[in-house]
């Protein structure tokens, strides 16, 4: 069960529930069982999150007589994609400037490509009635100091050269889309953001696959692959399945091939929510297109209006545990909850009296380029992506997508991509990886406070291809 009132700090807290709100909801829908026994199928996706889902009914959509079968370890949506902010974004490489820093030969395809991938997801919605509360909100970049001004200035003159709609707007604009005393200078992204209910999406998925004929098994973690003449074998506690071709799908839990925990730690990311504004306090704000938020320090906060006017506010501090332990116990983390409500009264005074009603954390997949990142084992019978860095609710349908396309052996412009073809920087093993993590979440702080200045690891790192952020 949840606990309550376990987040000690500012008054705000006090009766905090420490689980995400999007999956506090009574219409969450009823458990599905677990495999019970053997099976054979043509696919076998291993992991019921948002980029699970969309491999199967990617597969069913271009197939239908292919037989799918999901197993997913816990409940469908529990962990990331049940917790996430619910930005939908047009990005597909953790945003312009680091796309443009990794893929600069191929970023006109592949913000071509997001923003289709965008579309899709827009059209799935509609075509399966799933009622998520989305919205193509855009998103809102705020400068918060004023060494961020002029970083956002450049963003938006490189974008614009991209082809790309945005807007920069100096501070009294700003502040009339969003009234902050902190704001100093925007950029406004109107087409590449869409909000949603994260959890009611990731169950509308499922009913989706459902519908469509995908056996989803709860419940029932894959403990083992190994391939047969003719195939794969996975292993579980209570059957194993025989399938074709294998999809892995876990994030950053426990992979079946040792070579992904080479590439991916799980960080720690944690978010309030707050209850519903008034009609008062939310004019006092603003808000009016009720757009997707993100500031532009190196330890950002970001924040959007729910359908019911609560605000999401999230981010700043992304916590790494010795040895990339992922345990329910990291969910909850009081003072980053004391921090978190500490800064959003800074950011939004007039607010001051305000409650939260939610306070929750869970574990991204994080890798050296904040881009998901492919690949195939067993002969092409095993196709994997990971990696995705906290922007996954978009990016997890092109990231089935290219595990399809790996695991059918096409070529064609997704698979070309260099983004698909090369991987990012391994982290080093234990205890070098926790020191260098820690060093670098410290010199990133130091950054902040330094104007930006990036210290002399942050400068190596940059040079090594691991530029890690917050």
């Amino acid at each position: 069960m949840p606990s309550s009132n376990a987040t000690a700090g500012h008054p705000s807290l006090a009766g905090v529930k420490n689980l995400s709100f999007w999956l506090d909801n009574a219409s969450r829908p009823k458990p599905l069982p677990a495999l019970d026994g053997d099976l054979e199928t043509d696919l076998l996706v291993i992991g019921g999150g948002f980029t699970g889902l969309w491999t199967a009914l990617l597969a069913k959509q271009a197939d239908s007589q292919r037989d799918v079968v999901v197993l997913e370890g816990g409940s469908v949506g529990w962990a990331a994609s049940g917790r996430n902010g619910g930005f939908v974004s047009a990005s597909l490489t953790h945003g312009f400037r680091n796309g443009l820093d990794r893929f600069p030969d191929e970023l006109e395809t592949l913000i071509r490509l997001g923003q289709e991938n965008l579309e899709a997801i827009e059209q799935t919605i509609a075509e399966f009635g799933i009622d998520c509360d989305w919205q193509r909100s855009g998103e809102l970049d705020v400068a918060v100091e004023p060494w961020q001004v002029d970083g956002l200035e450049e963003t938006a003159e490189l974008m614009s050269a991209r082809g790309m709609h945005v807007e920069f707007l100096e501070r009294e604009q700003v502040r009339a889309h969003l009234d902050s005393p902190t704001y100093l200078a925007g950029l406004l992204e109107p087409d590449a953001v869409a909000t949603v209910d994260p959890a009611r999406l990731v169950w509308g998925l499922r009913d989706a696959c459902l519908s469509l004929g995908v056996r989803i098994f709860e419940q029932t973690p894959a403990t083992a692959l190994k391939a047969t003449p003719t195939g794969m074998q996975a292993t579980t506690a209570t059957g194993v399945v025989t399938a074709s071709r294998v999809a892995l799908a876990s994030n950053i839990f426990r992979p079946l091939l040792q070579r992904i925990s080479h590439y991916v730690v799980p960080v720690y990311d944690y978010v309030l929510m707050t209850e519903p504004l008034t009609d008062e306090q939310l004019a006092s704000i603003g808000w009016n297109g009720r757009e997707g938020v993100g500031d532009a320090g190196n330890q950002f906060h970001y924040y959007r209006l729910s359908a019911d006017n609560r605000i999401l506010w999230g981010g700043y501090d992304a916590v790494y545990y010795f040895g990339g332990k992922v345990n329910a116990r990291y969910d909850e983390r009081a003072e980053t909850f004391d921090a978190l409500a500490h800064q959003f009264f800074d950011t939004f005074p007039q607010l001051e009296g305000l409650k939260f009603t939610h306070a929750w954390g869970g574990a991204i997949d994080t890798c050296s380029r904040f881009t998901a990142f492919w690949g195939t084992a067993f002969k092409g019978k095993v196709a994997y992506v990971a990696g995705y860095t906290g922007l996954g609710v978009g990016a997890t349908r092109f990231g089935a997508q290219v595990m399809l396309d790996l695991l059918g052996g096409i070529d064609n412009e997704r698979t070309r991509l260099k983004m698909v073809q090369t991987k990012p920087v391994p982290f080093p093993p234990e205890p070098v990886r926790f020191a260098g993590i820690e060093l670098t979440r410290r010199s990133i702080a130091l950054a902040d406070r330094r104007e930006g200045k990036r210290n002399l690891w942050l400068r190596t790192l940059d040079k090594a291809g691991l530029g890690f952020d917050s």
